[in-house]
């Protein structure tokens, strides 16, 4: 429990080259061979963070993902500072790559204050984290069926080889095997591999932001698990931070996509505390292209 976690220590440890422009790393690159998206959300908050004072918070950040990102070349952070308030601070980021942005964020902070006017959901009731398999654990029991298909075999081996820095443990996993239509919502226990500890809240804002792409864009794909993936990316993510929380504890990251067309899909999350605190909003829209012809039986 005392290892730092590589959240930390190498993805969202990023290097200044000046005042206002920092430069990043990657470490997970997911199977796409494109940037991952919560890397590039999160890389950009640490570098907006840098910007603003230790008593500020984030409250709220909005972003746009405009060109692919290359996994083969650093990323350069440049931060505005938009605007300095007495309650409220703007930074403005852009990352760049090739001498062109990939992705711009507009970050809020704000000085604590108090207020009468409180209210949220209610947590969903979900068998606690303790009682649930990881999405390692899973694939490993998918595997042990001597009826799935070679060519599935091998994607589900590829992904338990990645060293993606999340645990996750999903509360009602899909039938991998059915093609059946679901409901366009998902559960899972989410939290950072390793231990971040008691630190600026900004910190566990980072990882969270990091997190919260993880599988999100794939809740509108529940309905359709008929056709087969061609194309899947994000266009927009947004987050609302609302009530303290550490994201190397576990979160239930609650997923609805209420919409989906026009080539796009659009999903909203929940991230939860134990103590049924809301914790975190987010919001994605991406792009979903998908082969027209019916995908055959993965047995």
């Amino acid at each position: 429990g005392d290892l730092r976690s590589v959240l930390i220590t190498s993805v969202l440890n990023l290097e200044r080259l000046e005042v206002d422009l920092f430069r990043g790393r990657h470490h997970w690159v997911p199977a796409t061979q494109h940037l991952f998206g919560g890397q590039i959300v999160g890389q950009a908050l640490v570098a907006a963070a840098h910007a603003v004072s230790r008593d500020e918070q984030v409250h709220s950040l909005h972003c746009y993902f405009v060109r692919t990102g290359d996994p083969k070349v650093p990323v350069l952070y440049e931060v505005e500072r938009t605007r300095t308030g007495k309650s409220f601070s703007v930074r403005s980021v852009k990352a760049i790559q090739h001498g062109k942005p990939i992705f711009t964020c507009q970050a809020s902070f704000q000085l604590s204050q108090g207020s009468p006017v409180q209210h949220q959901f209610t947590m969903p009731t979900v068998p606690p984290p303790e009682e649930l398999l990881t999405q390692d654990e899973l694939i490993q029991k998918f595997l042990q069926n001597p009826n799935v298909a070679e060519g599935y075999r091998k994607r589900l081996t590829k992904i338990q080889a990645q060293d993606v820095p999340i645990e996750i443990k999903p509360v009602n996993p899909p039938d991998i095997f059915s093609s059946e239509p679901q409901e366009p919502k998902q559960l899972f226990w989410v939290r950072a591999r390793g231990y971040i500890g008691e630190t600026d809240m900004k910190v566990h804002c980072c990882v969270a932001a990091y997190i919260s792409d993880y599988a999100f864009l794939g809740t509108a794909l529940l309905p359709h698990r008929q056709y087969r993936i061609k194309f899947m990316v994000s266009l927009d993510h947004s987050m609302w931070f609302h009530a303290p929380f550490r994201a190397d504890h576990w979160m239930l990251y609650e997923c609805e996509s209420p919409w989906a067309g026009g080539c796009r899909g659009l999903v909203q999350g929940r991230l939860w505390r134990r103590d049924g605190v809301l914790a975190v909003t987010c919001a994605q829209e991406g792009v979903i292209r998908v082969e027209q012809t019916p995908n055959q039986s993965k047995l």
